[in-house]
């Protein structure tokens, strides 16, 4: 018998070709009861280590502000790697298992964050594209966010602009050629920022996007914190390119294969290759001692 969570975690027809369609989906209370409390839980113990910190490390991103008495904290990096509770959800639960649906069977993990978006101010996310931030080889990869607490218009929700991961894929550098990580203020005359949908939602709604979709956020300007977890996946046969962007600090997780085993195949300009097994842990035998089974 399946559990709950995988019961939940199942599509419709419907919703998987909405996602196609419009590129993202937006499920309202799809994560609740323990496995909803658990991330809560571990998302306040990271809070309460902040308060020991006064300067931002390569686990806890703080804002400027952040103090002992009033924490202000921007991001949690790699939850998956740091708590088992944010391990199991990604891995084996509810967001592992909706990846899988969505992609059509076995899919690659590669990374997750933890945005908490802090009250009174929680920084604006400009409009951008992700798929430049880890180019991969196909434009499978999605993010699945849950919302840990109710969100209202006044936290900063995620917006996107439906559709758009059929359009442009813009270049996210300034005029100068330094990296920003958005869209230009020209690029943006292009959209029509009357289409935006804002993914409002109680507590365990779920967000997924593609990776080519436009989105970002405005400032959280309510009293309270608007913590968005994010989990990162593409098809299994889909491979991060090494040496560009963020690829290669993902996490010690990053690549995990879930809900089968990857078959080392990748589909170049149309050609599908089926590569040679994964040696990086075990070092690659010589082409003699494969071809003539030298163990």
């Amino acid at each position: 018998m399946k559990s709950q969570e995988a019961e939940r975690a199942v599509l419709s027809v419907e919703q998987g070709q909405s996602y196609d369609d419009y590129g993202y989906l937006h499920l309202e209370r799809f994560v609740g009861g323990e496995v909803l409390q658990d991330l809560r839980d571990a998302a306040e113990e990271f809070v309460e280590i902040s308060r020991q910190m006064t300067v931002s490390d390569k686990t806890l991103d703080l804002e400027p502000g952040h103090s002992a008495s009033s924490p202000r904290i921007r991001r949690l990096n790699s939850p998956v790697d740091q708590h088992e509770a944010f391990r199991h959800f990604a891995l084996e639960g509810p967001a592992a298992q909706l990846a899988c649906s969505l992609l059509g069977g076995p899919v690659r993990y590669h990374h997750s964050k933890l945005n908490y978006k802090w009250s009174d101010g929680g920084e604006e996310v400009k409009w951008h594209q992700d798929i430049q931030f880890w180019p991969h080889t196909d434009f499978s990869p999605l993010t699945i966010g849950v919302y840990l607490d109710d969100v209202d218009p006044s936290m900063g929700p995620m917006g996107v602009i439906p559709a758009s991961h059929t359009g442009n894929l813009y270049d996210q550098y300034t005029a100068d050629g330094q990296w920003a990580g958005s869209l230009s203020a020209t690029d943006i005359l292009e959209l029509d920022l009357d289409e935006v949908v804002w993914l409002t939602g109680l507590a365990g709604s779920v967000t997924v996007h593609n990776c080519c979709m436009i989105h970002g956020s405005v400032p959280n300007d309510s009293p309270k914190p608007r913590p968005l977890l994010l989990q990162t996946y593409s098809r299994a046969d889909s491979y991060p390119i090494s040496n560009i962007g963020a690829n290669g600090v993902t996490g010690r997780l990053s690549g995990t294969v879930i809900g089968g085993a990857s078959n080392q195949s990748v589909v170049v300009e149309g050609r599908m290759i089926l590569g040679a097994p994964d040696w990086s842990q075990s070092g690659a035998p010589t082409i003699f001692g494969s071809q003539h089974d030298e163990g």
